[in-house]
């Protein structure tokens, strides 16, 4: 009921009342009464509006103003069987069981990303019923957010504006759900651009990044002065979509910022740029503290690492003081080699190639320092040649290349790489190491998995359960071939399902362990197969 909080004076009311219905209306009439109504009459009406009154704590008043419909919806409706299936994935709310032993029970809700990416890819509009669950879904889990909120679409954005709880939506969805003018409106643009909120200010700065570049830019130089260091960060950020050489300018300039962390970004963006000014000058740098030493029995590389971090290195990026435990040339050395462009150390280091450079010895134990900083190189530049050569083969010792001092770096060194060769490398890895140290490189490899990255994971889950090893070890890799594994290897795996012959030396309870693995494995792939044939659109279902 709208209205005000209630008079002070509004138990007196209620008394007065009571105390003319004792006494009588003919003895006391109604203080208030209408004309043409009789006083019993007009008594009562007064105690019936009294008590909804008491009862609502407020006093009556002109209804509020109805909030606007919410708007349509226009992409196609979910096929049933997809609408029920949603439904019962965000029944479960679970989460996973976290460690331990989990049966054989698909973890429904470990699948509601992989559904929500397949429903966003089929453009299906979410059912107005399961908004509600959507929200709360994202609410409790920030990695669902994106796929949530886009499958959810502007009707969620007009339920979040009446809960507190949802308020998140508003916040994560571009521009926080409001419409973004058209690019060429250029008096919109402008509008939007100083008045707006940040959410939307950073939503149509990458609107205008991916349509008009030029436009953004313009736009982010006109008021870059006024910007807080937080947002001019975050803004800076946003040149990252679409870097190019017409950028250089702006980020010159951003050079000179006053806060160390704008100065950062903007180096690092123009050393990912190798015709830059920038690398140029970190090439200068880096080349005059790496050399090739022909003077014994074979070449050996040189480094004399930089004595000094000089005020126009500092504007260049190089952060002069370096964490706890790092030696301050060592720091130095490698934010040069890192930022200087990765085709100058051909020409430096004799003609050599790649692959024929990583071979090369590292004088005075600088190789682990130098290596490391070209593979931050390779990263930042995306340079799948030099990653191939950082990574070495599959099967070498310790399972990488003299570069790839963790297992972090290698998976990064993978990400710059086709996702068919990233799978190769990884199979292959697996073939040779085993499950033990393949976590994190599995996790950037595309999904589903290929065939022999699908094959190199079972068939090391099965030599695993064949040795008797502790079974919760590979709960991980168990978890990610759920979600990973192509549903079409569902059958190759029935003849796993069996709980097998444990060896003495076997952790106790093993067999059994391996075997709900499996079953769980084997029914999350049906499920999934399942899953992608019901978002199918009907005319393409009746097709197959």
């Amino acid at each position: 009921m709208n209205g005000t909080t209630a008079r002070p004076d509004a138990v007196d009311d209620w008394e007065d009342l009571v105390t003319t219905a004792l006494l009588g209306t003919d003895r006391r009439p109604p203080a208030r009464l209408a004309p043409g109504r009789p006083a019993p009459v007009a008594l009562l009406d007064a105690a019936a509006e009294a008590t909804v009154r008491r009862r609502a704590g407020l006093r009556t008043a002109p209804a509020g103003r109805r909030p606007e419909r919410a708007p349509e919806d226009p992409r196609p409706a979910l096929p049933p069987a997809a609408a029920g299936r949603l439904a019962s994935l965000l029944a479960d709310r679970s989460g996973g069981s976290g460690g331990g032993r989990r049966g054989s029970s698909p973890d429904l809700m470990e699948l509601l990303p992989q559904w929500l990416a397949a429903a966003n890819a089929h453009g299906y509009a979410a059912p107005a019923q399961a908004l509600p669950a959507l929200l709360d879904a994202a609410r409790g889990r920030t990695d669902l957010r994106p796929a949530a909120l886009a499958f959810a679409g502007p009707r969620a954005l007009w339920l979040a504006r009446f809960n507190p709880d949802w308020r998140f939506a508003l916040r994560s969805a571009p521009g926080g759900g409001a419409a973004l003018p058209d690019p060429g409106d250029a008096e919109a643009v402008r509008r939007l651009w100083e008045e707006g909120l940040f959410a939307e200010r950073v939503a149509l700065l990458g609107a205008l990044r991916a349509r008009m570049p030029e436009r953004a830019r313009e736009l982010l130089a006109g008021t870059w002065a006024t910007e807080r260091a937080e947002d001019r960060l975050m803004f800076l950020d946003s040149l990252r979509s679409g870097l190019s050489t017409a950028d250089e300018p702006f980020l010159e300039q951003a050079l000179g910022d006053r806060s160390r962390n704008v100065r950062a970004t903007a180096a690092e963006l123009l050393s990912a740029l190798p015709g830059s000014a920038l690398a140029g000058r970190m090439a200068v740098r880096a080349m005059a503290c790496v050399a090739l030493d022909r003077s014994g029995d074979g070449p050996v590389i040189l480094v004399e690492a930089p004595h000094e971090c000089d005020s126009g290195m500092e504007r260049d990026g190089v952060v002069p003081v370096p964490p706890a435990g790092r030696g301050e040339r060592s720091w130095w050395l490698g934010q040069l080699v890192e930022a200087a462009p990765l085709g100058i150390w051909t020409d430096r280091l004799g003609g050599r190639d790649a692959r024929e450079i990583v071979a090369l010895p590292v004088a005075d134990g600088w190789q682990g320092e130098l290596h490391a900083a070209w593979c931050r190189a390779a990263v930042r530049q995306r340079d799948a040649r030099w990653s191939r050569a950082l990574l070495g083969a599959p099967s070498a010792p310790e399972a990488g290349g003299p570069g790839a001092v963790s297992l972090a770096e290698r998976a990064k060194l993978l990400a710059t790489l086709e996702p068919a060769e990233r799978a190769e490398w990884v199979a292959g890895f697996i073939a040779t190491h085993g499950l033990s140290e393949a976590f994190q490189l599995l996790g950037v490899c595309a999904v589903p998995w290929s065939a022999p990255l699908g094959r190199a994971v079972v068939d090391a889950l099965n030599i695993a359960r064949d040795a008797g090893s502790y079974p919760w070890s590979f709960s991980g890799v168990m978890g990610l071939a759920e979600r990973c594994l192509d549903p079409a290897e569902a059958a190759r795996l029935q003849s796993l399902l069996a709980i097998p012959d444990e060896p003495e030396d076997a952790a106790p309870g093993a067999g059994g362990y391996w075997s709900e693995a499996f079953q769980r494995l084997v029914t999350t792939l049906r499920l999934r197969a399942a899953m992608a044939d019901e978002l199918r659109p009907a005319e393409t279902a009746e097709a197959r």
